[in-house]
């Protein structure tokens, strides 16, 4: 009698505990089921992404902490000679305004995106692949002027060997993401010209495009202030 009395008086402690539970869980559910597949996988991708990027950064750091030959002046390297004058840093400030500028013509084709503005979002987004373009395009020429004056991933001829492994891996890992990503923004503007997404009355893919887009231009504000300016 006293072991049924127990059992009882236990159900009537747990069983509303499960149904807490349970009733979580299904909000849970809820909340899920009304957010975008497409928009949940590229926030776990960048998450995966931030990581990948901060291992790099962190390393780079150690690295550069622990040389014992001198790190190279970012002014003198990335210098450009213009009109007979050592210019410091010129070509990466305009590579930085252009990455940045397309961040903001990204975002007004997300914006016209929403408004189902078919024609204005199609040429933001080519704007931006343009962009995406430009900065790829200057990235070579940087790339192709340290290689010209001896810097390799396994030497440097002006000082700590490791300067050049760090710098292409880092810039590299990153231009390939904005490669792939005017990749991503030409593709989705087609579809968009196309009227593919008003045929679906769905625009999420533009939105989708944007959240990469603008996570490439910020990982590059911090390459930026790790490997130009310190």
């Amino acid at each position: 009698m006293s072991n049924s009395l127990s059992e009882k008086r236990d159900r009537e402690i747990i069983t509303p505990s499960l149904r807490e539970i349970a009733a979580d869980w299904s909000a849970d559910q809820e909340v899920f089921r009304h957010t975008h597949w497409g928009k949940a996988m590229m926030w776990i991708f960048l998450l995966s992404d931030t990581f990948i990027f901060s291992c790099f950064l962190t390393g780079y750091m150690t690295m550069r902490s622990s040389a014992t030959l001198p790190w190279p002046n970012a002014a003198e390297v990335f210098a450009l000679n213009i009109g007979g004058q050592d210019v410091p840093l010129i070509l990466i400030a305009i590579m930085t305004f252009v990455l940045i500028s397309s961040s903001g013509t990204m975002a007004m084709a997300v914006n016209f995106g929403y408004r189902r503005d078919r024609r204005k979002t199609a040429k933001l987004m080519l704007l931006t692949a343009v962009f995406g373009m430009m900065f790829v395009g200057m990235q070579a020429f940087e790339w192709t002027k340290l290689i010209h004056e001896g810097v390799r991933p396994w030497s440097n001829p002006m000082g700590a060997p490791q300067f050049g492994a760090s710098f292409f891996m880092i810039t590299g890992f990153h231009g390939l993401h904005v490669t792939c990503g005017v990749i991503l923004l030409l593709i989705v503007a087609s579809k968009v010209a196309r009227g593919h997404y008003d045929r679906n009355g769905d625009y999420s893919a533009v939105e989708i495009a944007g959240l990469y887009w603008h996570f490439v231009d910020l990982v590059w504000v911090f390459i930026f202030a790790f490997f130009y300016l310190w």
